[in-house]
């Protein structure tokens, strides 16, 4: 057992050796390693740890043991998180508009009866002189 741990020791450094060589990422996904490319690679850990975390926990809540089960199970658990926050943001940019349509409305009349106030002024200025 001490031997196999060893042997996957080296072989993910080895690894991780060839992917920094090649400008890729090695991450350990639900116990499979990846080589991963991408232009930000402590954005491309943080990404593969979210799955990894998602897929431990589907598996932790579920009786299967098929990884690829495990793996849609996540992704579906995922792309609900996708849509609910995708929603909220809907909802939040729908109510900054209203609320800046209501600002810039309100501006508008404000600067309206001020123009108005000084129209008048100089019109009863006129009629004064």
């Amino acid at each position: 057992m001490a031997e196999t741990q060893q042997r996957s020791a080296a072989e993910i450094s080895r690894a991780e050796l060839e992917a920094c060589e090649s400008g890729a990422v090695v991450v350990d996904i639900y116990d499979q390693i990846y080589q991963l490319r991408g232009s930000d690679p402590g954005y491309i850990e943080r990404l593969a740890s979210v799955v990894d975390s998602k897929m431990r926990a589907v598996s932790a809540h579920g009786a299967t043991v098929d990884s690829l089960r495990v793996a849609v199970l996540a992704a579906l658990n995922i792309a609900d998180e996708l849509l609910v926050l995708r929603s909220r943001c809907e909802v939040l940019t729908a109510t900054v508009e209203a609320n800046c349509q209501q600002a810039a409305q309100s501006a508008m009349r404000s600067r309206a009866g001020s123009l108005m106030g000084m129209l008048d002024a100089v019109l009863e200025e006129r009629k004064a002189g």
